[in-house]
């Protein structure tokens, strides 16, 4: 991949590749800071020597002194056809993706209107039957071919009875030749992958920031007033819902439900992590990743926006307010918590989980015992020397020894999966806000002017 070079990638007797799947989470930029300086300033001779901006440079994640020297050991690369879900498929657990050895930029192509200070795009991409579908920050749904770019195409998701364009929407999955999408005017819409022609639309309770989740013939969504419905895939009919506690204040943006074994694991606003049965929607457990330990109002947001991720019987998540932690599927015993917080989803591999701190952290994490075994800083700002401009970082995928993170600053990087050492970078058109993705050996990027950019 040109831009990105490959890790050193090395190989156990038994075929196992060594790798590290780093993820970064993405900082939280706050403003105003000027204005307070301005207003309580005084003209005073300030004290003589160097002043050192301690927030900005203290860390708070490092790793275990027991664990500096671990060998990280990963499953071998192998094929991903198709992306067609929020984090890849139901469960979210994507392991380590195979792409080929030198991959550069294949084409890029228009789908619509992009961020700005009003809307924004919150969804990846999702890819299905050689087909890329994305939605725009007004409600505008595309499908382009994933070979040449071309828009097959494209329709307006806005309901008639709305004078306005467009509200954010959660974003787009796809299941059996059909596009199902969570909008931000409260409704579910689905829609034939190979036409653009709408099949149903169900209205629910209020608007939705985060991608539906479908398996077995349910479509699962979680609204901004923290309840969850599941719909039948074919009708659109109201199954059951769930309600969790409402929350006045969140991020923006939302985490998708993750399913497997036939349970729900849904995350709230709140910092609820609740299990519920697909079939039914009867409640199995229910624990909260709300934090005691912060006292600003920012950080005190418990907001679960990563992801969760069902992986062999173990759930994995992170809230904002700063608690990571992993439970039995089943029973939603607590096996191990961390004082990390972030807001990206976080990735496992193997026995290995790759998370993105609200520090703009990057970390190796143990999946049995939630041990660190590195910690890598990534830049905060684009001027770091006078600390203007904040750099939000999106990811990160775990693609052939190469971990990749993008950020608003306009770039993607890739590092070693081993260190997190750099490797590599490539501009992109405009900032990244939303997560990569990989299908059939392409890495695709959607930028926050709505250009999907595809490396192969």
């Amino acid at each position: 991949m040109r831009g990105f070079p490959r890790g050193t990638a090395r190989r156990a007797r038994n075929g196992v590749a060594l790798a590290l799947a780093l993820t970064v989470a993405a900082p939280l930029a706050t403003g105003g800071c000027a204005y307070f300086e301005d207003l309580f300033s005084k003209e005073e001779i300030p004290l003589p020597g160097t002043r050192i901006a301690i927030l900005a440079n203290q860390r708070t994640l490092a790793a275990d002194p027991g664990l500096k020297d671990h060998q990280i050991l990963l499953p071998a690369p192998s094929p991903n056809p198709d992306w067609p879900q929020p984090g890849g498929y139901p469960n979210h657990a994507m392991h380590h993706i195979q792409v080929p050895e030198n991959i550069g930029e294949a084409w890029s192509t228009d789908v619509g209107k992009g961020s700005d200070d009003e809307l924004r795009i919150l969804g990846s991409p999702a890819t299905a039957d050689g087909r890329v579908f994305s939605i725009d920050s007004e409600s505008e749904l595309y499908a382009v071919d994933l070979k040449s770019g071309q828009v097959l195409w494209h329709t307006d998701l806005t309901p008639k009875s709305e004078s306005d364009d467009g509200l954010p929407s959660g974003g787009v999955a796809v299941d059996s030749g059909r596009v199902y999408v969570a909008t931000g005017f409260g409704h579910v819409v689905a829609v034939d992958a190979a036409t653009g022609k709408e099949v149903w639309r169900t209205a629910l309770t209020g608007p939705m920031h985060a991608a539906p989740t479908v398996r077995g013939g349910r479509v699962f969504v979680v609204t901004l007033d923290n309840r969850t419905f599941a719909l039948d895939a074919n009708t659109g009919q109201q199954l059951w819902d769930h309600s969790g506690i409402t929350e006045s204040a969140s991020l923006l943006g939302g985490a998708s439900p993750a399913v497997d074994q036939g349970v729900v694991v849904v995350p709230y606003s709140s910092g609820e992590l609740v299990a519920l049965r697909a079939e039914n929607g009867r409640l199995l457990w229910s624990d909260s990743l709300a934090s005691l330990k912060r006292s600003d109002i920012v950080s005190a947001l418990s907001h679960i926006r990563g992801r969760p991720v069902i992986d062999r019987g173990r759930v994995v998540a992170i809230s904002h307010s700063g608690i990571m932690a992993a439970y039995d599927l089943r029973t939603g015993r607590r096996i191990w918590e961390r004082d990390i917080g972030g807001i990206e989803s976080p990735w496992v591999a193997g026995d290995y989980i790759f998370i993105l701190t609200n520090d703009a952290e990057v970390a190796a994490i143990s999946r049995d015992t939630g041990g660190v075994y590195w910690v890598r800083p990534l830049p905060r700002f684009k001027n770091p020397e006078k600390q203007k401009g904040p750099i939000v970082w999106t990811g990160p995928i775990l693609a052939s020894d190469r971990l990749i993170v993008a950020g608003s600053h306009g770039a993607a990087w890739a590092m070693s999966p081993y260190s997190g050492k750099f490797i590599g970078e490539v501009k992109m058109p405009d900032g990244i806000s939303v997560p990569p993705i990989v299908a059939d050996g392409r890495v695709i990027f959607l930028s926050d002017d709505a250009e999907l950019i595809v490396y192969q």
